[in-house]
């Protein structure tokens, strides 16, 4: 938790996913034309009718509340307003421990959409994929609810019970699922050799140590005696985090130039992030893999790679966060988190609803190895000659790798991340090959 936070401090974190939150401006005295008397009318006669005549009496305080949750649900999906505990919440996350399924959601047609489940939580092991509807909860149906009224039920004591219904896309009919809560600790950066000389970093969250996590990781995978020949970003269902964090991720990769910048109608929503000089990029061969569940920070960091032509993205078209929310606090414990402007990558491009489109579209497939081919080779035929390296295949000796077809099996995403990494590999070492060759060839008269 982050209780000892004061409300300024929180504000500055920023982007917290699936929102992009930014400090709260200043209220400028602009004039914006008459109210409509007749609508303000309308209003008090409805807020009227509600109070003397719903079947259950409801207070002011509630009524008026519940008026503001509409007016900000009304603009968009990621505006919203937060009581005291939503505000606790939002807080919460930046820290990378809270409790509950370790479940990203947002809200779509009066349901729960799953924008991704978190690495090695509840949710994560009981097969939650980006895209889910959740339906029900213990049976409860979500219609009628609010996000955070449903994120609420989700939350409970660690071990505790809790049935998700979910409508998946292809699948006829809900799947019921039964979970156990937990407390979730999101591990942001995690990192290995995927084989000799080619590594592996994944960015499950951006938090607020995500940054220097990264670079924590990357030197590992330098250390190793193999060396590093190229990385493999992994930024799939990644649902974004802090702004700053992304930035940093960025950052470790540029020397120079533009990261990210974001517009609005406010003079405070004009800002733009660059890299920092101070220390120098690394220049590992990247391949950065995303697909519909990357949203908001990971599209930074993939849009701002892309535009650099510093890395290669591939995979499937992200998830298209683009907007900017602010935090604006009210009175006492609660504020309003308000899209306030829309943030572009590089070379202008705005994503919002768009997403990144990867360099190299990558589909989720199942790939199955039809098994080393039985042929006949020179190697196999009676009195073959010999190899004048004293090397031979004598035919049975088949060259089969079975930690590729594995992979290949598993995340084929990744087996064509690894691939393109290997021939980037041979493709520099050609070239440097002959580049030598021609500064030590002797100077033609």
């Amino acid at each position: 938790m982050l209780r000892h936070f004061s409300r300024a401090a929180v504000l500055n974190l920023a982007l917290l996913s699936p929102f992009c939150l930014a400090e709260a401006p200043a209220s400028p005295h602009s004039a914006q034309g008459d109210l409509p008397l007749q609508a303000l009318r309308n209003f008090a006669d409805v807020f009227n009718q509600i109070r003397r005549s719903y079947v259950e009496e409801v207070d002011d305080e509630t009524l008026l509340e519940n008026a503001i949750r509409g007016m900000l649900s009304g603009l968009d999906p990621h505006s919203d307003y937060l009581d005291s505990d939503s505000f606790d919440n939002l807080q919460t996350h930046t820290t990378g421990e809270f409790g509950g399924l370790g479940i990203e959601v947002g809200m779509e047609n009066g349901f729960v959409k799953v924008v991704s489940p978190i690495d090695n939580t509840p949710a994560q092991r009981a097969g939650i994929q980006p895209g889910d509807l959740i339906i029900q909860i213990d049976q409860q149906p979500i219609k009628g609810l609010s996000l955070q009224e449903a994120i609420e039920l989700m939350r409970g004591p660690k071990g505790s019970p809790i049935t998700l219904t979910i409508l998946r896309e292809g699948v006829k009919a809900p799947i019921e699922l039964e979970l156990k809560r937990d407390i979730i600790t999101v591990a942001s950066v995690r990192g290995r050799m995927l084989q000799p000389g080619y590594g592996y970093l994944r960015i499950s969250q951006f938090q607020s140590r995500t940054g220097e996590d990264l670079r924590s990781e990357l030197a590992k995978l330098k250390a190793n005696r193999s060396g590093l020949r190229g990385v493999v970003l992994d930024l799939r269902n990644n649902p974004g985090g802090l702004l700053q964090a992304s930035v940093q991720v960025v950052d470790t990769f540029l020397n120079e130039g533009l990261i990210v910048y974001t517009e609005g109608r406010l003079p405070n929503a004009f800002s733009r992030y660059m890299a920092s000089d101070t220390n120098n990029a690394d220049d590992t061969p990247l391949v950065v893999l995303i697909n519909g569940g990357s949203a908001s920070a990971s599209e930074i960091v993939a849009g701002a790679l892309q535009d650099h032509r510093r890395a290669i993205i591939l995979g499937t078209q992200s998830f298209g966060k683009g907007s900017v929310q602010t935090v604006l606090p009210l009175a006492e414990d609660s504020a309003i988190k308000l899209t306030t402007a829309r943030y572009y990558t590089p070379s202008g491009r705005s994503i919002q609803a768009q997403g990144i489109v990867p360099d190299i579209i990558v589909e989720r497939a199942r790939i199955e190895s039809l098994g080393a081919e039985k042929t006949v080779t020179e190697a196999d035929l009676a009195g073959h000659l010999g190899n004048e390296s004293g090397k031979e295949n004598n035919g049975s000796n088949r060259i089969v790798d079975s930690a590729a077809n594995e992979l290949a099996a598993t995340d084929n995403q990744l087996y064509e991340a690894l691939n393109l990494l290997k021939g980037l590999h041979i493709m520099s070492a050609n070239s440097q090959r002959l580049a030598k060759q021609k500064l030590e060839a002797p100077n033609a008269q």
